[in-house]
């Protein structure tokens, strides 16, 4: 059994407000949202990190960003949003699992660090 804990997301073993969800991909609210609107979108493979990424999984990439406008779309945020992907002790990854944070709903301020 796995415990990286968005694996166990992805396969329902621990639940979450879903917004979307395909063979590929789940997006669901953050429990610590950073704006009015702060959504994970995760890989159901598990992938460590960006820097894990190889090009067998190129496919699974352009679906994700295919879908961010979609989720977008969906969240009401017509206005504008930010992607976040953070990757790395330095850049603040916090859980080993390749996600990207969708926020909106304010103004993003930069820099964001």
């Amino acid at each position: 059994m796995t415990t990286c804990i968005f694996c166990m997301i992805g396969n329902k073993d621990i639940p979450a407000k879903v917004v979307y969800e395909d063979e590929y991909i789940l997006c669901f609210h953050d429990l610590e949202p950073q704006a009015p609107v702060h959504v994970l979108i995760i890989s159901k493979k598990h992938i460590d990190s960006l820097d894990a990424v190889t090009e067998t999984d190129g496919e699974l990439l352009a679906h994700i960003m295919l879908k961010v406008k979609d989720i977008a779309a969906e969240l009401g945020l017509e206005k504008g949003y930010r992607l976040v992907n953070n990757c790395g002790k330095d850049g603040m990854q916090t859980v080993k699992h390749l996600h990207f944070h969708l926020l909106g709903k304010r103004k993003m301020i930069w820099p964001p660090g």
